[in-house]
């Protein structure tokens, strides 16, 4: 009974992780139809300015850890921003240029970061609790997963809110239904658009610092790695679709964990046979929008 409690809240956790990463590529395409393959490197690069950070603070303590963090997210939410204003933004409604475009930057940031941080993973430490655990159920839970619970209810909750109940949440779902219709009233779009992007960037920053911790290391291909289960709890969740996105991060992460420890380590495999019956059987992902 405890390896089964391990391993299932092993896999909410590793969920929440999957979750960080894919929330910002959800948003995005659901508001503004863009595929963004570069989305791992605002991850990686949130991560490693976070680990650059906590280096200077003494890397071990709980003010290292919040502080990388911030520093992480506010980096995210910045190369976002810029990617979007300076790549992005022309391309709007040329589908295949953007997919080139985000894909070659994807490329070209991780040769970058080899020739800044190197080849080799960087290791890091943080707060001594994160590397303890917490008995649940007779289980013994690492606290970090806790951790990537919490980020991930708390980023969902956040982004509910935004879109739902402020100004500018209603101005971009109004801007992705009828752009025309809210550009005539006098609403520049485009700044919304931006925000998105920003914001998009900001969870990918935080989710990266927090798989660096999950991970125990930080390395030039941490994004890209991810970026590929993001893209699966993508679809699987439906396209647009930021409910779909959290059901689905659990749902994959779960099964991926099952597989691993009672069918010898086949997750992975598991995973991509389940991305191709949701993909045969319900094209449109679990909840998202019937085509018009």
């Amino acid at each position: 009974m405890s390896t089964l409690v391990l391993v299932l809240a092993t896999g909410v956790g590793l969920g929440a992780l999957y979750f960080l990463v894919a929330s910002g590529l959800s948003l995005i395409y659901g508001l503004m139809h863009v595929l963004n393959f570069a989305h791992g490197v605002f991850l990686t690069l949130g991560a490693f300015i976070g680990w650059e950070a906590a280096q200077r603070m003494g890397a071990s303590g709980w003010a290292a850890f919040v502080v990388s963090i911030l520093v992480g997210g506010i980096v995210g939410t910045l190369f976002a921003t810029v990617t979007e204003l300076a790549l992005i933004r022309p391309l709007y409604e040329r589908h295949i240029e953007q997919v080139l475009v985000t894909v070659g930057l994807a490329f070209a940031a991780v040769a970058l970061f080899e020739g800044i941080w190197g080849s080799d993973p960087l290791y890091i430490s943080g707060p001594a609790w994160l590397d303890e655990t917490t008995s649940l159920l007779g289980a013994r839970i690492p606290n970090v997963y806790f951790v990537l619970m919490i980020a991930a209810t708390a980023l969902l909750a956040s982004l509910v809110v935004f879109l739902k109940y402020t100004r500018f949440g209603m101005i971009i779902r109004a801007g992705v239904e009828n752009r025309a219709m809210v550009t005539a009233l006098g609403i520049d779009v485009k700044k919304s658009f931006t925000l998105v992007f920003a914001i998009g960037g900001s969870a990918a920053g935080v989710g990266g610092v927090l798989a660096a911790h999950y991970t125990g290391y930080v390395s030039a291909h941490l994004g890209q790695g991810l970026l590929i289960f993001a893209f699966i709890v993508t679809v699987i969740g439906g396209l647009g679709s930021l409910a779909g996105a959290a059901i689905a991060s659990v749902l994959v992460a779960v099964l991926q964990q099952l597989a691993n420890y009672y069918l010898g380590g086949t997750g992975d495999f598991i995973v991509v046979a389940a991305l191709a019956v949701v993909l045969l059987a319900r094209p449109r992902g679990l909840l998202g929008r019937r085509p018009a």
